[in-house]
C-alpha cells in the first residue's frame, strides 16, 4: 500500500443492491456514493451522486445481470469522476457482513478461510450473508491486490455477557445449532453510543447509553462503558421492537398454533412474521409518515399500529434502564428516529420518574446534527444522533489496514 492510499471504498451488497459511498480518510470527506438496486432485473437502477468538483448526480436504468456487473458499472461511474477503482490511493474496501457468529468480534481481513467461515454462518442469516459473500468476491476479483476488510454487523454485540446473549433452552441443543442471541445493526450502535458520549462532553468508557436504532429496521442497544451489555434483537433480526414489516416479540407458540390450527409451513410463517407484520400487518403501511399522516385524519387502525409501536419502545427503554442501573442518555438514530418527532415525543412521554423528558420546541427542529432535545433540567439527556454506518466501516477498514 502506498503512502499516501487514503481512500475507503464501503460496499452494502444487499439480496438484489448494492449501496457504495468513497471516503478519503485523511478527513472523513464523502467523495462519491451510489446505489445500485433491482440487481438481476430488466429495470435494474444506478444512481450514482459524485461529491467533488460539483458533480450531478447520474442515474441509469437498464439491466444489470448480477452482482459482478453491477460492481463493474459501480467501477466505471467513479472513473469517469477520475476515482477509479484503479487508483493507487485506493487503500482498502471495506464490507459490511451482516452476521459474524462469535468468532468475529473486530474488523477482519479477508482471506479464504474467513470467507469460509462467512459461509458458514449463512444458516443463520439466509437473506443477508449471501449477498454480502457475492460482494467480498466480486470485489476481490476487480482489485485482488487490496485488502478486503469485513466489518460484522454482530461484532459490537458480542461482549454482551452470556446471561443476556444465551436463550433458556436446552444448552447442547442451543450450543449445536449456534442459537443464541447475536444482535445486528452494531455499526450504528458502535457509533450512536460514541457521538452520543461525544455531545455529553464525555468519555465513551464512562458513558450509558440506551440507542434506539429506528428505521424499517429497528433494534435497541443497552451500552455501558462502550461495551454492549443487551440489545433487542436475537438470533435473527426479527426479535425485538415492532419494525416496518417484522413482528418483533412474539410467543414462539404462535409459530405452533399456525402450523397446527392455519396449516401453514414454516417458509409460510417466516414470510408472514418477518415480511407482512409489524406496522405493516397492522395497518398496511410501514411507512411512518403515512402512519402520522393517516392518524391526523383519524384513522384508528393507524392510530392502533403507532401506539403498539411506542408500547414496545417503552418497554425497553425501561428494561434498558434496569439492565444498565444508571442511564446518561437514549439516543434516537436511523430514518425514524432521526425524522419522526412524534415518535421521539411518544417514547419518552410518561417515563418523567426514570429522569426523562422531551422538550417540544427542541424536539421539534429538524437538523442533520447530533443534539440534544430534552431540557437542561431532565436528570437523563435524551438525544437525536445521525447514524453513519459508511464512516464507521471506512474508520475501522482504514484503521485497520494501517495498524
Amino acid at each position: 500500500m502506498t503512502s499516501h492510499a487514503s481512500r475507503v471504498l464501503v460496499l452494502n451488497s444487499g439480496s438484489s443492491s448494492v449501496k457504495y459511498q468513497l471516503l478519503d480518510m485523511t478527513d472523513g470527506t464523502r467523495l462519491a456514493l451510489g446505489l445500485v438496486e433491482r440487481i438481476g432485473e430488466e429495470t435494474s437502477r444506478l444512481s450514482h451522486t459524485p461529491l467533488v468538483s460539483g458533480g450531478a448526480k447520474r442515474e441509469h436504468e437498464g439491466p444489470i445481470a448480477d452482482h459482478e456487473a453491477a460492481l463493474k458499472t459501480v467501477a466505471t461511474e467513479l472513473a469517469a469522476d477520475g476515482l477509479g477503482l484503479d487508483s493507487p490511493e485506493l487503500a482498502a474496501i471495506g464490507h459490511r457482513v451482516v452476521h459474524g457468529g462469535l468468532k468475529f468480534t473486530v474488523p477482519t481481513v479477508i482471506d479464504d478461510a474467513v470467507l469460509a467461515e462467512i459461509e458458514r454462518l449463512v444458516p443463520v442469516a439466509p437473506l443477508h450473508n449471501p449477498a454480502n459473500i457475492t460482494g467480498i468476491r466480486t470485489a476481490q476479483a476487480l482489485r485482488p491486490d487490496l485488502p478486503q476488510v469485513a466489518v460484522f454487523d454482530t461484532a459490537f454485540h458480542t461482549t454482551m455477557p452470556e446471561y443476556a446473549a444465551r436463550y433458556a433452552i436446552d444448552v447442547a441443543t442451543a450450543d449445536a445449532h449456534r442459537i443464541r442471541r447475536y444482535g445486528f445493526h452494531g455499526t450504528s450502535h458502535a457509533y450512536v453510543s460514541r457521538q452520543t458520549a461525544a455531545l455529553l462532553g464525555k468519555d465513551p468508557a464512562e458513558t450509558n447509553v440506551i440507542v434506539l436504532h429506528l428505521g424499517n429496521g429497528a433494534s435497541a442497544s443497552a451500552v455501558a462503558g462502550g461495551r454492549c451489555m443487551d440489545t433487542s434483537m436475537g438470533l435473527t433480526p426479527l426479535e425485538g421492537l415492532v419494525m416496518g414489516t417484522r413482528s418483533g416479540d412474539i410467543d414462539p407458540a404462535v409459530t405452533f398454533h399456525l402450523k397446527r390450527v392455519a396449516g401453514m409451513s414454516a417458509d409460510e410463517i417466516d414470510v408472514l412474521l418477518n415480511k407482512k407484520s409489524g406496522l405493516l400487518g397492522l395497518c398496511g403501511d410501514n411507512d411512518m409518515r403515512e402512519i402520522r399522516r393517516r392518524i391526523e385524519e383519524g384513522d384508528e387502525r393507524a392510530q392502533l399500529a403507532f401506539d403498539i409501536y411506542i408500547h414496545r419502545l417503552k418497554k425497553y427503554i425501561g428494561a434498558y434502564t434496569a439492565v444498565l442501573g444508571h442511564v446518561d442518555a437514549v439516543a434516537f438514530t436511523a430514518g425514524v428516529g432521526e425524522n419522526a418527532a412524534p415518535v421521539r415525543e411518544a417514547a419518552i412521554a410518561g417515563l418523567e420518574e426514570l429522569g426523562l423528558a422531551v422538550d417540544a420546541g427542541l424536539n421539534a427542529v429538524r437538523s442533520d446534527a447530533p443534539r440534544l432535545i430534552s431540557p437542561e433540567y431532565s436528570r437523563v439527556a435524551v438525544a437525536v444522533v445521525p447514524t453513519d454506518e459508511e464512516l464507521e466501516i471506512a474508520q475501522q477498514t482504514y484503521a485497520l489496514v494501517n495498524a
